[in-house]
């Protein structure tokens, strides 16, 4: 053995060096990650990591490549002990009893948890979730390829699209922010939310939603769009971009190339967007573009027809939409991941063993809850087996989601502190963060009468509409203020009997308080008015009949005001989290000035035109 010592000429290690050098680039060559070569997929910039994904793609099986693309739901709290019903679940949708085994069956690229869909019911506690995706990370890791899971799900914010609630903080919402205006809270919002999945061990987010909403009868989108302008949605989209991945996620743009000018929902039916190619540029891609630009990871493609591209061809299975608008001219090398393919937009017209194949083949990286897994599983592999899908094709989709995961440091540490979950989740400064926030988003739509703010004092309040949370919330906030609350919830299609003992009970009150949710639906079958929103519309004109002073709290969409638009004070909040309701109330009684303002305008129930315009709010 050769010994150094401090006497030790300088020039006699340089032969030992040199050798030691050598078999190390032999060692290195012999075993080490492979060169790349012109036929690989990725590109030179990818290093660090392009080495390693061709090293693990030359290494793995067809079969387990096949299993990267999809992105499966699994039932129950935990990874290898489930409920009776989660069990029974996991065996109608995969043949097997718990998650654990689920992702040994098939190796999948990912999962995304649920709450109430299918039973799945897999979000409990920080602590619970964490642990949970802990245990499907060691099952992942277990199987021949040790490949960690991406770990997804749809936390949008807001009262909609939120899987984790309380403690989880609970943010406003895209068209809340919409109404904020403001960059820096769009982005803190992301962030904060970011932050608390990243606590739980879910690694990425399917937000923001980047759809432009220039339909108020959208079914689908509406307070989930930030708004109708191009330009705010496109700023503040790229805002919550970069939100997410300061807050540890990745993030989701969706739901290309744009679900805001649809009258069916995708879940139920298969909608067409009629706009021109010119339309489309200047309203749909916009956001997608700022997305892109701020890095966005992956897009999630809509289950919308678009004949300005591609006739009878829904976006998820047209290559002349995925391939040739969003890869080649918006020159997007990241991760494409189709809606939910057991949703109508798509079964209705691919079958099964179809869509799958067919929206990989449209351009697609991942495919999100089949509804058959086992059917699709078996007709991408065979289309790969007969060169339908070319082992090219594949290998650029397996790269692109292996690549992802080692740029969000999945690989690296895939596991997460379920103690600190509990710490991090729901945090003091996240909680008040939300509540300032939310404080800058309601909006004051009308004021005629000058009755807000409200003076300080003793006053009767009827709590009158919809949302038994809602109405509930809004009475305690109220008395903490010292009025004396009635509340009489009328849920969302009020009875001629509710109607008339809301009116009754307004005889003695000094304040009606009233909320709306879709007030101004209409249906898509007839044009008219659905039974929900005339039942609601004739609730607020019955009270406000009764001559009592009357406040109008719109708690979703806030078109609602164009139904009854005789209402003298009128209130839009963009959603119902304890948040908002708190600051509805702050604004009436002016320990908040209202500097909310709408992010889209308000038609005329005639269409005769606007009631009221875009960037449309009132102050104190």
């Amino acid at each position: 053995m050769f010994a150094w010592t401090a006497s030790t000429p300088h020039r006699t290690r340089t032969p030992l060096r040199l050798l030691v050098f050598i078999v190390a680039l032999a060692l290195a060559a012999a075993f080490g990650p492979p060169a790349a070569t012109a036929s690989d997929p990725g590109h030179s910039g990818d290093a660090p990591y392009r080495g390693k994904v061709i090293s693990k793609l030359r290494h793995m099986t067809v079969e387990q490549k096949v299993g990267q693309l999809f992105v499966i739901e699994v039932a129950g709290r935990d990874a290898n002990t489930v409920s009776d019903t989660a069990k029974a679940t996991n065996q109608r949708l995969y043949g097997v009893d718990t998650p654990a085994q689920a992702i040994a069956k098939y190796q999948p690229g990912g999962v995304i948890y649920y709450t109430t869909r299918n039973n799945d019911d897999n979000i409990g506690t920080p602590a619970q979730v964490a642990t949970l995706s802990n245990g499907l990370q060691t099952a992942a890791l277990a199987q021949p390829g040790r490949i960690p899971l991406q770990v997804s799900v749809d936390q949008e914010g807001g009262a909609l699209v939120a899987r984790f609630g309380a403690p989880a903080t609970q943010m406003p919402g895209n068209m809340a922010l919409g109404a904020g205006r403001s960059e820096a809270d769009a982005t803190r919002s992301a962030e904060v939310i970011g932050t608390e999945l990243d606590a739980v061990g879910v690694t990425q987010d399917y937000a923001p939603v980047s759809d432009v909403n220039v339909n108020p009868n959208n079914p689908v989108i509406g307070i989930r769009s930030i708004g109708s302008d191009p330009a705010l949605v496109s700023d503040l989209a790229a805002a919550q971009v970069r939100g997410f991945h300061a807050g540890g996620v990745s993030a989701v743009a969706k739901h290309f190339p744009g679900h805001g000018d649809t009258g069916t929902d995708s879940h139920f039916g298969l909608p067409e967007v009629t706009h021109t190619r010119a339309q489309l540029e200047a309203i749909d891609l916009p956001p997608f573009r700022a997305a892109i630009a701020a890095g966005v990871d992956t897009i999630m493609t809509a289950h919308v027809v678009l004949p300005a591209i591609d006739p009878g061809v829904p976006a998820t299975m047209s290559h002349k939409i995925l391939t040739g608008l969003l890869r080649d001219e918006l020159d997007f090398d990241g991760l494409i991941v189709t809606d939910a393919l057991d949703m109508a937009g798509a079964t209705a017209t691919y079958p099964p063993n179809v869509a799958p194949v067919q929206a990989f083949l449209a351009g697609s990286d991942q495919l999100l809850v089949p509804p058959q897994m086992d059917t699709a599983y078996a007709a991408v592999l065979a289309a790969v087996e007969d060169g339908t899908i070319s082992k090219k094709r594949l290998d650029e989709s397996v790269y692109r989601i292996l690549m992802h995961k080692h740029k969000r440091g999945i690989f690296k540490d895939p596991y997460v502190d379920p103690a600190a979950a509990t710490q991090i989740v729901g945090a003091p400064q996240h909680l008040a963060d939300a509540q300032a926030i939310t404080n800058r988003t309601t909006t004051l739509v009308k004021n005629d009468a000058g009755l807000l703010p409200l003076a300080p004092g003793a006053r009767k309040v009827l709590v009158a509409g919809w949302g038994v949370g809602t109405t509930q919330s809004m009475a305690s906030a109220l008395t903490a203020r010292g009025a004396t609350t009635q509340v009489l919830e009328s849920g969302t299609t009020p009875s001629a009997t509710a109607i008339a003992n809301a009116v009754a009970a307004a005889q003695t009150a000094d304040l009606v308080l009233v909320s709306t949710n879709n007030a101004y639906a209409v249906s898509a079958a007839t044009g008219l008015p659905t039974a929900a929103a005339t039942a609601q519309t004739a609730l607020v004109r019955a009270l406000l009949a009764t001559g009592k002073p009357v406040v109008v709290a719109a708690m979703r969409n806030p078109y609602d005001v164009a139904s009854f638009p005789e209402a003298a004070t009128v209130l839009d909040t963009f959603g119902y989290t304890t948040h908002q309701i708190e600051a509805l109330v702050r604004v009436m009684y002016g320990e908040v000035d209202p500097t909310g303002k709408l992010p889209v305008s308000i038609p005329r129930a005639d269409g005769t035109g606007e009631l009221f315009p875009f960037g449309h709010g009132l102050g104190f």
